[in-house]
């Protein structure tokens, strides 16, 4: 379960995982996939050694989180306002007793949370300086990945009011629960869930990977399936909410080469559409690419002084 409980100004509960060093001076979000919860790290290893404060944050629905209200769409900008009001009311606590810290993040999503750190990047650029996406898939209307019978039925839902849509998406995927709450530990959580493919057993190989996944899923999936069903609805069933071409933050973009979900053309798409954005397409792994590339996203994200991200030019 999330280690803190965030209540925003409508009154809604946020869950909030934090790890990592709390006095460090860089701070890290990380945005789960869908499904998905804050307990994710993918490699603790890697984050421990980077000197960072790394936060996590359920979105609606999932872990410790508040489901929306019921007369409300899911978004993909709402989650990323969430956090933006947390941090602000992190910050101002931080600077009343005396404690400072950098006024800009790093933020990187996996999979749909990349669409989540991309909304703060554009929404709130204030509070931000580096961003990666990892293993995001485009809009279906720029690279189709949605199977067309699927992203029909979305649009029908999205004809519904909020909450006939939620309840009716959620009843179809209890059967996603059912397989989790089934699982006998948490190493046996069926991955296909998350777009697990057979190119990705070398990552999933890593050690404790099998498991800190199989957890996040049933954390995700601890009120049901209502916050994966407002997830989809979020990114399929309504437009996205935000212009990429707002996001002015400078961005790393990490795909597998392999990934049947969110691959080389998504990863193109992104570069085009982003303005200050560069590609790294990992060989030999698919969706679960965040595992090889945590380290390479860190050091993006939090550079130590005079370090100079692999990939990155140095101005001179």
């Amino acid at each position: 379960m999330a280690n803190l409980i965030f209540t925003l100004e409508s009154g809604r509960k946020l869950g909030v995982t934090t790890s990592g060093n709390p006095a460090a001076e860089r701070i890290v979000v990380f945005c789960h996939p869908a499904p998905g919860s804050s307990t994710f790290d993918p490699d603790p290893t890697v984050s421990a050694a980077r000197e960072v404060h790394i936060l996590a944050f359920d979105r609606p629905g999932y872990g410790s989180s508040d489901p929306l209200p019921v007369d409300e769409w899911p978004s993909v900008t709402g989650p990323a306002d969430d956090i933006a009001e947390y941090l602000r009311a992190m910050m101002r606590d931080e600077a009343a007793s005396g404690i400072v810290r950098r006024r800009t993040i790093g933020i990187v999503g996996w999979s749909a949370g990349g669409r989540t750190a991309l909304a703060f990047a554009a929404r709130h650029p204030d509070l931000v300086d580096r961003v990666a996406i990892v293993a995001t898939p485009a809009p279906n209307e720029a690279v189709q990945w949605i199977d067309p019978p699927l992203q029909a039925m979305s649009d029908q839902l999205a004809t519904l009011p909020p909450d006939a849509a939620v309840a009716e998406l959620t009843g179809m995927l209890a059967g996603q629960v059912d397989a989790v709450r089934a699982a006998d530990d948490a190493g046996d959580v069926p991955l296909a869930l998350l777009g697990e493919a057979p190119v990705d057993e070398a990552a999933l190989a890593r050690p404790g990977a099998r498991d800190r996944l199989g957890r996040m899923l049933r954390e995700a999936y601890r009120q049901g399936a209502h916050g994966v069903a407002a997830d989809i609805l979020s990114y399929s069933a309504r437009p996205w909410g935000f212009d990429p071409a707002g996001v002015a933050a400078k961005t790393l973009i990490v795909n597998g080469r392999a990934d049947p979900l969110a691959g080389q053309a998504h990863a193109e798409w992104y570069r085009q559409a982003l303005p200050d954005a560069r590609v790294e397409l990992v060989a030999d792994v698919g969706h679960m690419v965040i595992f090889p590339s945590w380290g390479t996203v860190l050091t993006n994200l939090a550079p130590a002084p005079g370090e100079v991200a692999p990939g990155e030019v140095v101005p001179g």
